[in-house]
């Protein structure tokens, strides 16, 4: 625009106007009378054109003096240069750019990622060392920030006093007080500059805007800060920072104990408790220590560790000792001190059920008796009418009396069994046939019985059998020891038919009277302990543990360590299948919950906690697998001596063997060792109760062992994979079958026998050296026959020197196969010359004979 005068019709002044491309100046109107002329330009609008040209908008041509339009003429010149020198089109030239460019950016691209990468490396080689730098840092700054967190406080010490104070002027006198209602106005602050300018204000302003703790700002003390968080705010490094009410009442905690410091007392010293082994967490919460503490100290003597690191007790002591507190040591083993519990006192012990324990040899009607006094039918589940497994039942007579019986396996591979039914009974009942007399394993009972130190009830059974002689078996129990009342003994005879259901009422009678005589009394208040009676892995409820409780009662949800398992009672379960919410002592039961299926004979104890529980159990699977080391480096150290002094090797079966319940086990385990030998051994691999899975299979192939499976079967995937992989699987519900099958395979393993029978003798008479054959000796034969191809010794003065076979036998010069007695012939031994007149040949021959075990 233009502001001008005129003399014309529009009274003296020409109408503003604004034309494209040219320049005006306009009137602008301010307060106070002032005013001010801006120049306004405007610029045509570029548009640029499909050719690249730079045009502008309207009809009219871009002006001569325009550097786009100038600049966008000589382009397209250039390009359609460069492209006619090289022969081809711009459109090529363009993409062969714009290729050159997307390679020379791929190019950049990998030189960055191999910097990255070596970048990477170095700090991966650097990683240690920064770690420590990073320590130290770390150390520093916390040393720095408290020094800071002092400094602070004083200040703000310094500014309460100040504020409690009446506010000075500029000159150091006291302010005029303020006259009668005067607003009251906040003074300025003293370290601010004086005056009203429009910077003071400004800073002032923004001092207002960034600080959150002023009284004067909008919205009064409390509004937060605003602006940007920095690294030196967050550091504590700006003083204007507003602290946090948890850091105030820090930082006056500290404050206190600071002014305290004099009257505080000196550390308590405490007795720690040290076991072999111990995390430094441990220690330090046995010492009452912060972690940090103790691992800073391990720090500074040059071991990185962190809290859940262990050391020995060695070292726990001499960290202990540092932190000033006096060490007790204890050994791993004190872990189960107490476990047990203490005596019962005499005047809470109460009367108690007997465990009587049903002994005798196999098929002489033990489970059968049982039945008749359970008025149940138990041999029926029993394969091949013989008890493989511990059965544990009560039984609850007319009168109210309750016995416990234990029926126990009369195979002779189940010895264990019974000696272990004999130590947790108070009565043995020893059942003898009539028929059948004193066994082999009715023997063996007797000394379990006697080892026990328990009395023993005589019953004879199958008494209704026409051949039945009573009298006989009293006689031959008088061989062992064991004499009946009515040969003036003390040991209680009874006659009795399971079948026929006599003598029951008589034998209950005896049970009860040898009770009354033994005061069975245990405590019912105190937490439970027992035996574990058997064990079996169940498909739907898992380990199931039988056991029998000695003392206390035990109850659903209680905590309880069985051998080198441990779990919580899910459920008890008795004999019938029915739930109970608790078992008192001599009663049996089965338990659910626990992490895995305990060895029979074990005993199960309740334990306060769960970490009491898995500490007791963890030191008794290292205590397991330290033994189990010790045992099979010794026992291949033997071996290797033997191996080397007998120079022979024993051949091995293999086996891994699965059954219902761990009792079988072992009794399979015990029965196929006994069978072993110096040359021949069977060896059960994996033995557990339980299903055949894909996993033993697998351990079967890699062993090149078959799976016997003792009342058990393998599910379908186990099938399918042992039938791919080639693994044979023999199943048995009789145990002697399997050890039977066992025998006579490690037969088949025996090398034959050589037996050596002497067929003659012959002198050597002359020794000739033939060409192309080597001495021959010219021999008479004195005794028996000399056969072609024999074994032959060579004997001088008595001294056997050489041992081989005959290679050649001569009669004259034909090849003969035998010479008898009192002829000559030449001989020629294989791969052996030295001989000479005067020797004697010793001829014998090989017979191979097949060994069987016995």
């Amino acid at each position: 625009m233009s502001d001008t005068k005129d003399k014309g019709n529009t009274g003296g002044r020409k109408p503003l106007t604004v034309s494209r491309g040219s320049s005006g100046t306009v009137k602008q109107s301010f307060s106070h009378g002032r005013s001010k002329q801006v120049i306004v330009q405007t610029k045509k609008r570029r548009v640029v054109g499909p050719g690249g040209a730079g045009q502008t908008g309207g009809n009219k041509p871009p002006a001569s003096g325009s550097g786009a339009s100038s600049s966008g003429g000589k382009q397209p010149s250039k390009l359609a240069e460069a492209a006619k020198k090289l022969g081809i089109t711009e459109e090529e030239l363009i993409a062969r750019q714009k290729v050159l460019l997307q390679r020379r950016e791929a190019e950049q691209q990998r030189e960055a990622e191999k910097k990255r990468q070596e970048a990477a490396r170095e700090r991966l080689l650097s990683e240690q060392e920064r770690k420590v730098q990073e320590d130290k840092e770390r150390e520093e700054a916390e040393a720095r920030r408290k020094a800071e967190e002092e400094e602070r406080k004083a200040k703000e010490e310094a500014e309460a006093k100040k504020k409690t104070e009446r506010p000075r002027d500029d000159r150091g006198g006291r302010a005029a007080p303020a006259p009668a209602g005067a607003p009251d106005i906040p003074l300025p602050d003293p370290s601010q500059a004086r005056g009203g300018s429009k910077k003071s204000r400004k800073g002032r302003q923004n001092d207002r805007d960034f600080d959150d703790g002023g009284s004067g700002g909008k919205g009064g003390g409390n509004k937060r800060r605003k602006g940007k968080l920095t690294i030196a705010s967050a550091l504590g490094d700006d003083g204007d920072r507003q602290r946090s009410l948890a850091s105030v009442k820090r930082a006056r905690e500290r404050e206190r104990e600071r002014r305290q410091g004099g009257e505080q007392q000196e550390k308590v010293s405490r007795e720690v408790t040290l076991p072999e082994s111990i995390t430094l967490q441990d220690l330090a919460q046995r010492m009452n220590e912060r972690v940090a503490d103790v691992v800073k100290y391990m720090m500074r003597q040059g071991e990185m560790m962190r809290a859940n690191d262990i050391i020995d007790a060695d070292t726990a002591e001499l960290i202990a000792e540092e932190f000033g507190h006096t060490v007790k040591r204890v050994s791993e083993s004190d872990v189960e001190i107490g476990l047990e519990g203490d005596e019962d006192d005499p005047k809470d012990m109460k009367p108690r059920a007997p465990i009587v324990t049903v002994m005798g040899h196999v098929d002489h009607g033990k489970t059968s008796l049982l039945d008749a006094l359970r008025s149940t039918d138990v041999v029926a589940g029993e394969a091949g009418g013989i008890t493989q497994h511990i059965g544990a039942y009560q039984v609850q007579l007319e009168s109210g009396d309750k016995i416990t019986f234990l029926d126990t396996p009369g195979h002779a591979a189940f010895s264990a069994m019974r000696a272990r039914g004999a130590n947790v009974t108070d009565i043995v009942i020893l059942v003898v046939a009539a028929d059948d007399g004193v066994m082999p394993q009715t023997i063996e009972a007797i000394k379990h019985a006697k080892a026990a130190e328990v009395p023993i009830i005589v019953a004879v059974n199958k008494c209704d059998k026409p051949d039945a002689d009573p009298d006989k078996v009293l006689t031959e129990l008088l061989q062992h020891d064991i004499q009946v009342e009515a040969m003036g003994g003390e040991v209680q005879a009874v006659k009795v038919s399971a079948t026929a259901r006599t003598g029951l009422d008589e034998l209950t009678e005896a049970i009860s009277l040898q009770a009354e005589l033994l005061e069975l009394k245990a405590n019912p208040d105190r937490p439970a302990d027992g035996i574990v009676v058997e064990s079996q892995l169940d498909k739907g409820r898992g380990p199931v543990a039988t056991v029998l409780i000695n003392r206390g009662t035990l109850q659903r949800g209680e905590i309880v360590v069985a051998g080198k398992q441990w779990g919580k009672v899910r459920a008890l379960i008795n004999e019938r299948g029915q739930q109970l919410k608790d078992a008192g002592p001599a009663v049996p039961v089965e338990i659910l919950g626990l992490d895995g299926a305990p060895e029979p004979g074990d005993m199960f104890n309740v334990v306060d906690s769960e970490a009491r529980a898995r500490e007791i159990t963890d030191y008794r699977n290292r205590m397991e697998r330290q033994k189990t080391g010790v045992a099979s480096a010794r026992a291949s150290l033997e071996s290797l001596m033997n191996s080397m002094k007998d120079d022979k090797e024993v051949s091995e079966l293999p086996l891994v063997v699965k059954a219902d319940v761990q009792g079988s086990v072992e009794a399979i385990k015990q029965s196929v060792e006994g069978i072993s030998t110096d040359e021949v051994r069977a060896n059960v691999i994996y033995g557990a109760a339980g299903g055949i899975s894909e996993s033993d299979i697998l351990l079967a192939k890699s062993s090149n062992a078959p799976v016997f499976a003792f009342n058990v079967r393998a599910n379908k995937q186990a099938r399918e994979l042992a039938e791919k992989e080639g693994v044979e699987i023999r199943y048995y519900s009789v145990i002697y079958n399997l050890i039977d099958d066992v025998k006579d395979t490690l037969s088949g393993m025996l090398a034959p026998e050589k037996r050596e029978s002497f067929i003659g003798y012959a002198d050597i008479l002359e020794v000739f050296n033939i060409t192309k054959v080597g001495k021959v000796a010219g021999c008479k034969v004195t005794e028996g026959v000399v056969k072609r191809g024999c074994g032959v010794r060579l004997l001088r003065d008595d001294v056997v020197i050489h041992e081989g076979k005959l290679k050649t036998l001569k009669r004259f010069k034909d090849e003969v196969p035998e010479v008898t007695s009192g002829m000559e012939c030449g001989m020629a031994f294989e791969k052996y010359e030295d001989i000479r007149e005067g020797d004697k040949i010793e001829c014998f021959e090989v017979e191979i004979v097949e060994r069987k075990l016995d």
